[in-house]
């Protein structure tokens, strides 16, 4: 009997600090959690501003795609959440172009919403909706 979605478990990805799976695949896509900017060993946030955090965070979102098969560059929808929009969003936005090239691929469509707090402090959380590869 086949299921209609099956769970990603993502060993190179830190470990979700609620009840949640880092992500699921079903009907052609994979839907990533958020991920915070945690250190994968560490499971701790990532040392600095939300400059660095964006980093982790996308470079954890891009193990959960490995593990479900698929590569960030193939994201169809991005959603990033941050603590302090005005504040942290032009350089949050500098370490997402860094992710994404417009000249190899259409950029994902994207959302940026302004959060009064995050887990564990954190400033800046991000997830995705990802194509599988035919």
């Amino acid at each position: 009997m086949s299921h209609h979605r099956r769970v990603v478990e993502a060993p190179g990805a830190p470990a979700p600090v609620g009840p949640y799976a880092p992500g699921f695949v079903t009907g052609g896509l994979l839907f990533c959690s958020g991920q915070l900017g945690l250190d994968p060993e560490r499971g701790e946030l990532v040392a600095g501003g939300a400059a660095e955090q964006a980093t982790a965070c996308l470079g954890n979102l891009a193990e959960v795609c490995r593990a479900g098969g698929a590569r960030l560059e193939d994201a169809v929808r991005v959603t990033i959440y941050l603590t302090d929009l005005p504040g942290d969003g032009p350089a949050v936005n500098d370490v997402y172009a860094s992710f994404f090239s417009e000249v190899a691929h259409a950029l994902p469509a994207r959302a940026t919403v302004g959060v009064a707090a995050l887990p564990l402090g954190a400033r800046v959380e991000i997830d995705a909706v990802v194509a599988l590869p035919d």
